[in-house]
């Protein structure tokens, strides 16, 4: 059985969201969650919550089709960020002049798969 779980415009860099999807890659759910609680980034908190989105649509889903979905044998099979829109601002410097601030994005999505 596979879940999915997709999160759009979060504020958070695709370079720096990569670092921890790279982490949690192929991890069984139960070890994602907790390395995820012990990461001081802010995209695992993020990816945090998506893992338990994805955790819940299994479950929804094996009760529409009448299956009983075993959460610990859930694992990440498949995380992947892709870069979301870059919002362009300006900032002010010296002399008049005006430097561009890129203020990125990333999509997330998150595959489980049973084991």
């Amino acid at each position: 059985m596979e879940s999915k779980a997709i999160l759009r415009g979060v504020k958070v860099s695709a370079q720096k969201a990569r670092l921890v999807a790279n982490v949690v890659r192929g991890m069984p759910v139960a070890e994602a969650i907790q390395t995820l609680n012990f990461m001081d980034k802010k995209s695992a908190l993020i990816i945090r919550k998506l893992v338990e989105s994805a955790i819940a649509n299994a479950e929804v889903s094996g009760e529409r089709s009448g299956e009983s979905v075993d959460v610990d044998a859930l694992q990440i099979s498949t995380i992947f960020v892709d870069a979301g829109p870059t919002q362009i601002r300006f900032r002010p410097r010296a002399q008049g002049r005006a430097t561009p601030i890129q203020k990125k994005s990333s999509h997330i999505t998150v595959v489980l798969t049973t084991a």
